[in-house]
């Protein structure tokens, strides 16, 4: 080598590979010297070569790294290290595998599913379903309930008023949003909350959310994080609420890209809401929100957000965090920065809402016929 011996430097550097599953990708880059040595890095651990998958190329300067037949477990950051009795430079690059679908959504269907929904009959036994939304602040529920409605009336709603990110809740009293178009109204009520907080007494107080599953709450009651709704809050507090007052569904929100900052304590209050929820019978299920800020894939087109590995594993967390089923966790994108309605924002929704609204009808039917057997005299 030598007076050629340079310190490594990087003229092109790694770039980010999205590959499909069962595909190839080539990660390469160009040094300054060829008197190097090359070791590459996957996830911060020396890469372990593969037989027939990984394949090494020096070639004078240029340094490649080659994947075949890839799959979920070859994404991650891989680092290319150039170095030499002069010194060393490094280059990193993000490979992500578009898998096979594990999750199917009709995303050409929206005017199918959206009057599959209109036209559904809930049972008579109540004028229209409720569900409840609960998680932490800024994690999107009133976004969440903006977003359905402007499904429905096709065009931006923006009259629930959201947190975006915020650390304080905007939602300060209990209220419900109906759904509606220029043709008339549904029976399904969604009801807004104050978020929880990391501490103690902060945010929502959890026995609050247990009176509104039950029934107790009346709207327009003004949340209070020093103590919850009482029988002495007497124009708030419903003392015998029926069937038609309670909720049919919990549905937490949560944003994918916060999952892994909730403490304990959020944890322990959803488990003590889940307790109540499960000992009612009510279906429990979660909205995954913000998708999009989670995986770079799932950004650049919806429709890939079921061929995500980055996805899949942040429902996985969730369910496992939150003892909630895999198949009860639905990945959600909520109106944020879009101007107009997009069809496969309303799409992904739609799949989500439409199982949640089988699942509290489902709900009723069980209830009225436990309501009805108990009414009927016994036969001797």
């Amino acid at each position: 080598m030598g007076g050629n011996v340079v310190k490594p430097e990087c003229v092109t550097v790694l770039g980010d590979k999205n590959v499909r599953s069962g595909g190839t990708v080539t990660l390469r880059c160009e040094a300054n010297t060829e008197y190097v040595t090359a070791t590459w890095e996957k996830d911060g651990s020396k890469l372990l070569y593969v037989e027939g998958k990984h394949k090494v190329k020096p070639l004078g300067k240029t340094f490649t790294l080659e994947i075949s037949n890839a799959d979920e477990t070859d994404e991650g950051k891989y680092t290319l290290t150039l170095s030499n009795d002069k010194g060393s430079a490094s280059c990193s690059a993000f490979i992500r595998v578009e898998m096979k679908k594990w999750r199917e959504v009709r995303w050409q269907s929206q005017a199918e599913m959206l009057n599959n929904i209109k036209t559904f009959n809930i049972c008579n036994e109540v004028e229209e379903l409720h569900f409840l939304l609960y998680g932490p602040v800024g994690a999107g529920k009133s976004s969440t309930i903006n977003t359905i409605k402007s499904i429905f009336e096709g065009r931006l709603f923006v009259n629930c008023q959201a947190a975006a990110g915020s650390t304080t809740s905007h939602t300060l009293s209990f209220e419900s949003f109906r759904l509606e178009d220029e043709e008339g109204s549904f029976p399904f009520a969604f009801y807004d909350v104050m978020g929880a907080e990391a501490e103690a007494k902060a945010g929502v107080n959890t026995q609050d959310i247990i009176s509104a599953l039950k029934g107790h709450m009346k709207e327009g009651y003004k949340f209070n994080s020093n103590g919850p709704l009482s029988e002495k809050d007497g124009s708030f507090y419903n003392r015998n609420p029926s069937l038609g007052d309670q909720m049919h569904c919990l549905v937490n929100v949560i944003a994918a890209d916060k999952i892994s900052l909730m403490n304990n304590e959020f944890i322990k209050k959803w488990k003590t809401i889940r307790e109540t929820a499960t000992s009612m019978g009510i279906p429990q299920v979660v909205f995954m929100t913000r998708a999009d800020c989670e995986c770079k894939i799932t950004k650049e087109n919806l429709q890939n957000i079921y061929k995500s590995k980055k996805i899949r594993d942040k429902i996985i967390q969730c369910s496992n965090l939150l003892g909630v089923p895999v198949n009860l966790v639905f990945p959600v994108v909520n109106y944020h920065q879009e101007t107009d309605v997009n069809t496969d924002i309303n799409c992904l929704m739609l799949d989500a809402f439409k199982n949640i609204v089988f699942w509290a009808n489902d709900y009723v039917k069980k209830c009225s016929n436990k309501q009805n057997s108990h009414q009927q005299p016994k036969i001797e």
